[in-house]
């Protein structure tokens, strides 16, 4: 199967049983979701769900946390992975987005790589899902998942995978494409043991085809 076929019925997938998409991550402004994406790093989105009520009730703004102390930031993330360098993550973006950017989150990916904390994957969530461009981020689960599906050839990095996938899908189906892949890896298309008899997309799916094979030849052998 070539390539484009293989994106076309995945497009097609999800476009019908899946129209709309959206992060997991609890939010109400850019502040509150860049925030959720930094603690995000290595840590499930439950996790941080948990924590942001507690730290929005007291740092509601980018302009109360630049004024915060690390320790006091500290206690409140404490539960989340690497939560030292993420206060002072945390803290830096804000003092960062208030200085430079009057405390309005950019649009611009390289000026939001500006701020601490952020790198391009978070970038890419950030210009994504507040301002609809179309930027893909690649986590652990679009990289599985790519690679598992066919989408991708010999990627071996992050930004590999996504130069492969914003090649082949349609701009405007960009932020759209990154929750599929993301939300299919987390409950589908697991790292351990995928839920194949669970998925929609056996029928081209290059993993799945594969260990068919290897099925039927296992069972002819013996």
């Amino acid at each position: 199967m070539k390539k484009s076929e293989r994106y076309r019925l995945l497009i097609n997938y999800f476009l019908e049983h899946r129209p709309t998409a959206e992060t997991e991550l609890v939010y109400s402004d850019p502040y509150e979701l860049i925030v959720a994406v930094i603690l995000s790093a290595q840590c499930t989105d439950k996790r941080v769900n948990m924590i942001t009520p507690g730290f929005f009730q007291k740092y509601p703004n980018p302009f109360d946390l630049a004024k915060a102390a690390q320790e006091e930031v500290f206690e409140l993330i404490r539960s989340c992975s690497y939560p030292n360098n993420k206060a002072r993550n945390l803290i830096g973006m804000a003092r960062t987005l208030t200085e430079k950017f009057n405390g309005i989150m950019p649009s611009d990916l390289k000026d939001l790589q500006t701020l601490p904390g952020v790198g391009r994957k978070s970038a890419n969530v950030i210009a994504a899902v507040i301002f609809n461009k179309p930027a893909m981020a690649v986590d652990t689960h679009v990289f599985r998942v790519s690679a598992r599906i066919g989408l991708t050839t010999g990627a071996k990095t992050p930004l590999q995978t996504e130069m492969q996938l914003v090649r082949h899908i349609p701009e405007n189906l960009i932020p759209l494409a990154h929750h599929w892949l993301i939300l299919h890896g987390r409950y589908v298309c697991i790292a351990r043991k995928p839920k194949c008899s669970e998925c929609g997309l056996t029928s081209f799916c290059k993993y799945y085809q594969q260990k068919e094979k290897e099925r039927i030849y296992g069972s002819l052998s013996n």
